[in-house]
């Protein structure tokens, strides 16, 4: 099978599986670990921040941020698609009693002053408060959008004179920094709080890290302990991330290339299934409005094809490239999907 589903399906390499084989551990919940101890302080450095925590997850990096940045009761903004209010089953409100409200964002993109337009800092004893705000980049239900790091400049100068902290959800900042030639610095400096994520697009097979301050990671990894997620010889994981930053960021061009290829394929079968100029990375968002097929029902027909991807609702069909694939895969798909894809439309 092609799968296209995730960014996430990637297997570690016979390369990374020796690096992984090879890794000194200890016991990281005594700060033992001496890979992964080193890993935290590699990343740090490259985002220009102070510390880091590995976690397991990017939900957990993200939830242990923002419980750093806003107490119980308050509030945090995101744009309205954002991972951290779509996809983390309501965390922030479970774990942290966080209340959230939410922009709209032209396929996710941030614009600064929408953001401060709802933004309710210094509320006072009856009205909910604004804390925080968190940007996702690239914005996965976006797909793929990388934010302009103009705007992102603009709300941090905005959020500075205002009190308002902010977070960056950098799931998959790899992929922005070499969509857009953004240094990570210049991504760091501008959020009080950064997750990143290595078992994405990198193909490391696990973990993620919240970056910040000494002191926000100091309570991010009390909280990390508190929540079930202290790990012991985690430097078995942190070395397949070590061989990740090592080998895999530039190779990411290769999976735009590849994504931006299969959207070329689907606006020549269907111009107005996919909008050429959001392919900014490696997902491609097929647009199902007015056809006679569901989402669904062209994932069965890719998967009976040998093709899977990701039915997103019922007008909306994700395709993710990634270092798995082959040229070969894309051709096959790209020979498969547009005919599917007029088909759709045609019943």
């Amino acid at each position: 099978m092609i799968d296209l589903r995730s960014d996430t399906v990637t297997r570690p390499s016979a390369e990374m599986r020796a690096a992984i084989a090879s890794a000194p551990v200890g016991d990281d919940v005594y700060s033992d670990d001496p890979t992964v101890n080193a890993l935290e302080e590699r990343v740090a450095e490259l985002f220009g921040k102070e510390a880091g925590v590995f976690t397991p997850t990017g939900s957990l990096s993200n939830q242990l941020g923002i419980r750093t940045l806003v107490k119980p009761g308050e509030e945090l903004l995101t744009e309205t698609f954002a991972h951290i209010v779509r996809a983390e089953l309501g965390a922030g409100a479970a774990f942290s009693g966080i209340t959230t409200r939410t922009w709209e964002g032209d396929h996710g993109l941030l614009n600064a002053q929408d953001a401060m337009a709802i933004a309710r800092p210094d509320s006072g004893p009856y009205l909910v408060s604004t804390t925080a705000i968190a940007i996702e980049n690239t914005h996965n239900f976006g797909g793929g959008t990388v934010q302009p790091i103009s705007e992102i400049r603009k709300l941090r100068e905005l959020t500075s004179k205002v009190g308002i902290a902010t977070h960056l959800d950098g799931a998959r900042i790899w992929n922005a920094h070499i969509a857009s030639g953004v240094s990570f610095k210049d991504y760091g400096e501008n959020f009080d709080t950064v997750s990143v994520c290595f078992s994405k697009g990198l193909g490391a097979p696990i973990g993620s890290m919240l970056l910040s301050t000494k002191d926000r990671v100091r309570e991010a990894r009390v909280w990390r302990k508190r929540y079930g997620a202290g790990m012991r010889q985690v430097g078995i994981l942190a070395d397949g991330v070590n061989f990740a930053l090592d080998n895999n960021i530039a190779a990411l061009a290769e999976d735009h290339r590849r994504a931006h290829e299969i959207a070329e394929a689907c606006v020549a079968a269907v111009p107005q299934s996919v909008d050429l100029e959001y392919v900014h990375t490696n997902i491609v968002v097929i647009n199902l409005v007015g056809a006679k097929q569901s989402a669904q029902e062209l994932a069965a027909a890719l998967k009976d094809a040998g093709i899977l991807s990701s039915a997103l609702g019922p007008t909306t069909l994700r395709l993710v490239t990634h270092r798995d694939l082959t040229d070969q895969d894309i051709s096959k798909t790209n020979s498969v999907l547009p005919e599917l894809l007029q088909g759709a439309f045609k019943l």
